[in-house]
């Protein structure tokens, strides 16, 4: 090579440096991510032929295979007590409340909030008799996590790697305690676009046949905190709270109201009354429960013979109107209302259903303290 073709090849080398490359290097290349492929709809007869997932029961029909679901309270309410009950039913097959898994499947609890060893207290006092085999019950809590280590937050696209690598091929169901703690960032609660990658990290589990069940804080009004959004996604909605005429001394009594059933219908969808001890000897948990129709009938019964209608009478004990008509109707067939409500009357402003709940005379339970459920 003469001295002149060196000098244009250095001249040439030089102007490139200057301008970059024109192609990537075969390592960038490598290290980006490959794209999906793009989505394909289906001929009405291929798809009526598809072989998807099987959705299958995993605890009666309040819960299925694929189903995403939510359990939203207040503070101090119990839906990490309601949720562990739910988990180890799964994870056993075993009952809760009307609702009995016919296999045992595997569930991963995922607390974000809760110190390990209050963790490790919940945990025995909800583990049934027969308790799930090894594997089948599988839990984490944020104090296995080194000091230096944050919590993996759900809206990032790494802290749902980090979530996934926790979750095994055969798990069935997935138990997020609670969203908030597990996505903090992607915007205000509120927001609706704050929602939009965890729905979509929902409904990767889905396709892959998992059920994923939220439990969540409720707002100031009663309902779920943050974007209403959330609710379209989901299959059952369920709300936690105290009855209308709620006493302290009564201890951690609440109503379990579904919100939104999809896929539930009759008594499957009933809102309950549900009652839960904790025997002061042993510290085993203990659920008691009745529909809301058993739990108000009486106080229907007080609230119509004083002259109330039924719409009031909803607005008084704070439960569904359905519920007070059923309550009604058999009232009146026992012959039970003796006073109908006098359309032009004025009622007057009332503070508490004057009769007693009467909870427990139809319980089961053992007579133990009632428990305070911590906030």
């Amino acid at each position: 090579m003469n001295a002149r073709t060196i000098e244009e090849y250095n001249a040439m080398a030089s102007k490139l440096d200057e301008v970059g490359p024109a192609f990537p290097a075969l390592a960038d290349i490598e290290d980006q991510p490959t794209a999906p492929p793009p989505p394909k709809a289906m001929d009405l007869h291929q798809l009526a032929g598809h072989k998807f997932k099987e959705r299958t029961p995993l605890l009666g029909n309040l819960l299925h295979s694929q189903d995403l679901a939510m359990v939203h309270a207040g503070r101090g309410i119990g839906k990490t007590h309601w949720a562990l009950s739910v988990a180890f039913a799964v994870a056993t097959g075993g009952t809760f409340l009307r609702w009995t898994a016919l296999n045992a499947r595997k569930v991963l609890y995922l607390d974000g909030e809760l110190p390990g060893q209050v963790m490790q207290k919940r945990l025995a006092m909800h583990l049934p008799d027969r308790e799930p085999l090894p594997g089948y019950f599988r839990t984490f809590t944020p104090d296995l996590l080194d000091s230096e280590t944050l919590l993996p937050d759900l809206a990032t696209a790494r802290g749902q790697e980090a979530i996934n690598s926790m979750i095994e091929e055969d798990t069935a169901l997935v138990v997020l305690d609670n969203l908030s703690a597990w996505a903090r960032s992607g915007g205000r609660e509120n927001d609706a676009e704050s929602w939009a990658p965890i729905s979509a990290w929902l409904l990767g589990l889905r396709r892959r046949g998992i059920a994923v069940l939220l439990v969540h804080h409720s707002g100031k009004g009663g309902e779920q905190r943050g974007t209403s959004k959330k609710e379209d996604l989901l299959d059952v909605v369920l709300k936690l709270a105290r009855p209308s005429d709620y006493d302290p001394k009564e201890g951690s009594v609440f109503v379990m109201e579904f919100t939104k059933a999809r896929n539930l219908i009759g008594e499957d969808a009933e809102s309950l009354e549900l009652a839960l001890k904790v025997d002061e000897g042993t510290k085993r948990a203990t659920w008691s429960w009745k529909t809301a129709t058993e739990g108000t009938f009486s106080r229907v019964v007080a609230l119509a013979n004083d002259g109330l209608k039924q719409h009031e009478i909803a607005e008084e004990l704070g439960v569904n109107k359905s519920n007070v008509s059923r309550a009604m109707k058999k009232a009146r067939e026992l012959g039970l209302i003796s006073k109908q409500p006098d359309a032009k009357s004025c009622v007057v402003a009332r503070t508490k259903a004057t009769q007693p709940r009467n909870f427990y005379e139809t319980s089961d339970v053992e007579d133990v303290e009632p428990l305070e459920v911590e906030p």
